[in-house]
């Protein structure tokens, strides 16, 4: 039976913050590692050289990831604690012209002026500042961020798809280690765009296009920079 309490199950929002921060870290894991190797694969004769740099920027990166991903969400939620605590005071000093911003909004959404005006003072009575935030900030449950969820979301993926081309450059031949990297990266990349596609309820084609092709550039360039200015080690 569909209630209030479980009508989201089965819908795909709530999942949208940890699986932003996941499929942003496993994709950065799998091009920027890869395309590091391929970099320096492409001025390198040796494997050690590139294992070097490979698990240098898989533990680097997988800090780096979370302590950004962390930092930044905590900045979002600085910010929207902020504007609740302006919005206790404005609630205060003037609850006439804050009851009228909560009519005005509802009445943008279709309701009637009348309507939409009982509908403010209804919703006033039952949790002012409830409602305020929701309807004035845009603040919600789903909508909320959880810094260290998406942390560790950003960090552990990253890591994840990171080790993916850590495992080609440990067992491909040195020789052609590029065209190995890059091959194998696609594939990775193809199941990540499925993978988040049908968690997120996308479509898969365009998920895996859009993914694919930002790869490619990156190990591309990446790999460009590598024939240019590197050395052969």
């Amino acid at each position: 039976m569909i209630t209030i309490d479980n009508y989201l199950d089965s819908h795909y929002i709530h999942r949208s913050n940890w699986l932003r921060a996941a499929v942003l870290g496993a994709n950065d894991g799998i091009i920027s590692i890869s395309s590091l190797a391929i970099g320096v694969a492409a001025a390198s004769s040796t494997r050690e050289p590139i294992v070097l740099a490979t698990v240098a920027g898989l533990v680097a990166g997988a800090l780096s990831m979370a302590a950004g991903e962390y930092v930044s969400v905590s900045s979002q939620t600085d910010t929207e604690k902020a504007d609740v605590q302006r919005e206790i005071k404005e609630l205060k000093e003037m609850p006439k012209e804050e009851l009228n911003i909560l009519a005005q909004i509802y009445e943008k959404r279709g309701l009637k002026k009348e309507t939409a005006m009982q509908v403010a003072i209804e919703l006033t009575e039952t949790d002012a500042l409830a409602a305020h935030i929701r309807d004035e900030l845009g603040i919600n449950e789903i909508s909320q961020a959880n810094p260290i969820q998406a942390a560790l979301a950003s960090g552990a993926a990253f890591t994840v798809g990171g080790i993916l081309p850590l495992l080609v450059i440990l067992f491909a031949p040195v020789k052609g280690m590029e065209y190995w990297l890059y091959g194998a990266t696609i594939v990775f990349l193809a199941i990540l765009g499925t993978m988040a596609a049908k968690t997120g309820g996308a479509g898969i084609t365009k998920a895996i296009l859009r993914i694919t092709i930002w790869g490619t550039i990156a190990m591309g360039l990446s790999a460009l920079v590598g024939y240019i200015f590197g050395i052969r080690l």
